[in-house]
C-alpha cells in the first residue's frame, strides 16, 4: 500500500497549484502596492493548513512546498525568495507532526495550533528571505532581518486564522466525513 493515496495526491496538487499560481500572480502586485509581504504568507499558510487537515499525513506540506516552488519558478523565474517558503513548508510539516493531527477534533485547539505553526513557519520564511534575498536598504526600512521575519509572521497569523477558520467551517459541514483517516 502506498503512503499517499489518490485523495492525498489530489490535495497536494490542488493546494500547491493554488499557492504557486496565486502567489506568483497576486503577491508581486500586493508587494509593489504596499511594500508588505502579507499576501504571500496568507495564501501559503491558508493552503498548508487546509492540506494538513485534509491529508493528516507527514510529508504532505513538504510536497506542497516543493511543487509550489516549481510552479512559482515557472511563472516567476526570478522569484528565488520563494525558497524561503519552501523551507517554511518543511517547518510547518514537522511542527504539525509534533502537535499531532488529532487537534482537528477540537476547533479551539486546532485554531491555536495552526495559527502558532503558521506564525512560526512564516517567521522562518521571512528570516531566510531577509538573510539571503533582500537588499540591505529595503531591510533597514523594516528593522533588519528580524523586522522582516516579524512582518512575515504577521502574514502567518492572518493565513493561520483564515486556514483554521476554513477548516472549522468545512468540518462543521462534515466535509470529508466518512473517509478513513
Amino acid at each position: 500500500m502506498t503512503y499517499f493515496n489518490s485523495r492525498d495526491i489530489a490535495a497536494i496538487a490542488l493546494c500547491a497549484a493554488l499557492w504557486g499560481v496565486l502567489n506568483s500572480v497576486f503577491s508581486p502586485i500586493f508587494f509593489r502596492m504596499f511594500g508588505l509581504p502579507f499576501l504571500c504568507d496568507l495564501i501559503g499558510f491558508t493552503a498548508l493548513t487546509v492540506a494538513v487537515w485534509w491529508t493528516r499525513k507527514f510529508g504532505a506540506t513538504t510536497m506542497i512546498g516543493l511543487v509550489a516552488t516549481v510552479v512559482n519558478f515557472i511563472f516567476n523565474p526570478g522569484g528565488t525568495h520563494f525558497l524561503g517558503f519552501t523551507a517554511a513548508s518543511i517547518v510547518f510539516d514537522v511542527a504539525a507532526r509534533l502537535v499531532g493531527y488529532n487537534i482537528f477534533r477540537n476547533f479551539i485547539l486546532s485554531m491555536i495550533s495552526m495559527v502558532s505553526i503558521s506564525t512560526l513557519s512564516a517567521a522562518v520564511a521571512g528570516f531566510i528571505i531577509g538573510m539571503f534575498f533582500m537588499a540591505g536598504p529595503a531591510l533597514a526600512m523594516w528593522g533588519g532581518v528580524l523586522g522582516w521575519a516579524a512582518l512575515h509572521a504577521v502574514g502567518g497569523v492572518i493565513g493561520g486564522i483564515i486556514g483554521a477558520t476554513l477548516v472549522g467551517a468545512l468540518a462543521s459541514r462534515r466535509v470529508l466525513v466518512g473517509v478513513e483517516r
